[in-house]
């Protein structure tokens, strides 16, 4: 069989603001490296006198966080974290990091805060800095066999099902325990493909990157079932930030809140997940990027 990649295009677009000039950093080392010379389309209204926040964020979560043709970040929570900059002061800066080093990279202080689609845990809570909720994002089941009838957790009894690794996902097929095998990935892409290519009956992970997924693969035909509801804590996303970091901690709060109540994060939700988003129209077959 061929390669997945080699056919499944990505949804490439432009950020919500104006022209820019804000890099993304590669993480290569300990400084990073850039990962291109092309500016993207975000354009800062704040002084060049502005505080820089180093963001970490993995550009293989569309749509929350992916890459463009020249590397530069694109997504919902792209969007978000500037928008939260532009409100409380701040410059933002993209560092690549895989989902699991995102955590590592916060906590350790080489970075100022992480946004990739990031649910909130109990366990994260404890350990990491979480700013309050700025996006519905509850957990769903993908599969597409057509002799399948999923509606929750439970129905995934005796199934080989994948996830991502570390994700909330993992922690509740794990606590449920009763699945045939569990298949674990680095990225939603790499877990995608092993669904499409029958070697996992069911996969799991957020509504809006599976909905997003199987929008732009109409081609193969799939089915998502969400089980979480707006009031289950674990459905909420929020950015992650070092414990005791109180002063970025309240300025991103602050600004949730104002764009919360200006309808700014309305906008940003209705740009990517809309019937007829413009990311739509922007199709190229650089999916292997992902992997």
């Amino acid at each position: 069989m061929k390669q997945l990649y080699r056919v499944l295009p990505i949804i490439l677009s432009v950020g919500l603001f104006g022209c820019g000039n804000n890099s993304t950093q590669e993480n290569a080392g300990a400084a990073g490296t850039s990962v291109t010379e092309n500016k993207d389309s975000f354009v800062s209204k704040l002084p060049d006198t502005a505080p820089v926040i180093k963001v970490a964020t993995t550009g293989t979560t569309p749509p929350f966080s992916f890459q463009d043709d020249y590397g530069n970040m694109q997504g919902i929570d792209i969007d978000s974290i500037r928008a939260i900059g532009e409100e409380q002061g701040f410059k933002v800066e993209f560092y690549k990091e895989t989902w699991q080093n995102l955590f590592d990279s916060v906590e350790s202080g080489n970075r100022d805060l992480g946004i990739a689609g990031i649910s909130y845990k109990d366990d994260r809570a404890a350990r990491y800095g979480l700013s309050v909720p700025y996006f519905f994002n509850p957990a769903a089941i993908m599969y597409a066999k057509s002799d399948l009838n999923l509606d929750s957790l439970e129905d995934l009894q005796g199934m080989n099902v994948g996830i991502v690794e570390g994700t909330k996902q993992e922690d509740q097929l794990k606590a449920m325990g009763s699945y045939s095998n569990l298949t674990t990935r680095t990225t939603p892409f790499l877990m995608y493909e092993d669904l499409v290519q029958g070697k996992v009956d069911a996969i799991l992970h957020d509504l809006p990157i599976l909905q997003y997924t199987a929008k732009n693969h109409p081609e193969y035909d799939v089915k998502i079932v969400p089980y979480e509801g707006q009031d289950n804590p674990a459905a909420q996303q929020v950015i992650l930030m070092a414990k005791g970091n109180s002063k970025l901690i309240n300025q991103v709060n602050e600004g949730i809140t104002k764009l919360k109540a200006n309808g700014t994060f309305k906008k940003i939700e209705e740009r990517w997940l809309s019937a007829d988003t413009s990311a739509d129209k922007s199709a190229s077959d650089t999916t292997k990027q992902l992997n």
